[in-house]
């Protein structure tokens, strides 16, 4: 099926990525992108959230995870400055503090909404859901806060990637078991070690993304001074 909706570049440096998308991300759609600790999930967040700003978006991060300065650092050291668009209001960088798990879910469930549909992000990424699943005292809750996530995200107009953790003992699901069902699209991140041990392999897939003509082969990428690259010449993309 072609897609009937216009696409977000994912970023200029992950063109392989986008060409596996067909264009990109499609607008509107939130994304799981999920993989296990040290696959490059926050710098592939990152770098979604540069790539609007470089258009002149209005991007928004949502840490449940890592403190502001820690982010700010991994975008410097790929040569993205934020001060510039945070100055400018274009860019937002919202801690929520996992140890304080009570105001954290009521302003997600309540306040949230409100703030996204006054400011209008154009893009969002929200790190990590599996933390704020485990923010959740029960199932009943854990389901309530990350369709209601989903939905505030959606009803704002904004392309949203929501960072997950992959189980471990089963690397293509999520430790909670929901957000791939919540989300329009799933961005699997894998590594693994070559026969002689000295070098590990990362590899992206799409799993999922609705309403697309997305291609499933299995492609390398690295993570460099750029970011994410993909390499979309490991797999002929036009032959597909």
């Amino acid at each position: 099926m072609s897609a009937s909706i216009s696409s977000v570049r994912v970023s200029s440096g992950v063109g392989g990525l986008d060409e596996m998308l067909k264009g990109g991300f499609p607008q509107g759609h939130v994304v799981l992108v999920l993989g296990p600790p040290g696959a490059g999930k926050t710098s592939l967040g990152l770098q979604f959230l540069n790539e609007g700003l470089a258009h002149e978006e209005r991007v928004l991060y949502l840490s449940l995870e890592e403190d502001l300065a820690a982010l700010e650092a991994t975008a410097r050291q790929f040569g993205w400055n934020f001060d510039d668009a945070r100055k400018k209001n274009r860019l937002k960088m919202v801690l929520m503090d996992p140890q304080h798990a009570s105001n954290a879910m009521k302003r997600i469930m309540s306040e949230l909404p409100r703030e996204l549909d006054e400011w209008k992000p154009r893009r969002i990424v929200v790190d990590s859901v599996s933390l704020l699943s485990l923010l959740a005292t029960t199932d009943a809750e854990r389901r309530e806060v990350i369709f209601n996530l989903a939905a505030a995200c959606r009803h704002c107009g904004a392309t949203t990637v929501f960072v997950g953790e992959s189980d471990p003992a089963h690397p293509e699901t999520s430790r909670d078991g929901l957000a791939e069902y919540v989300a329009d699209g799933v961005v699997l991140l894998s590594y693994d070690e070559d026969p002689d041990r000295h070098r590990v392999r990362l590899a992206i897939r799409v799993v999922k993304m609705r309403r697309t003509a997305h291609l499933r082969s299995r492609q390398p990428y690295t993570i460099g001074a750029r970011g994410m690259e993909v390499d979309a010449k490991a797999v002929d993309l036009t032959s597909l």
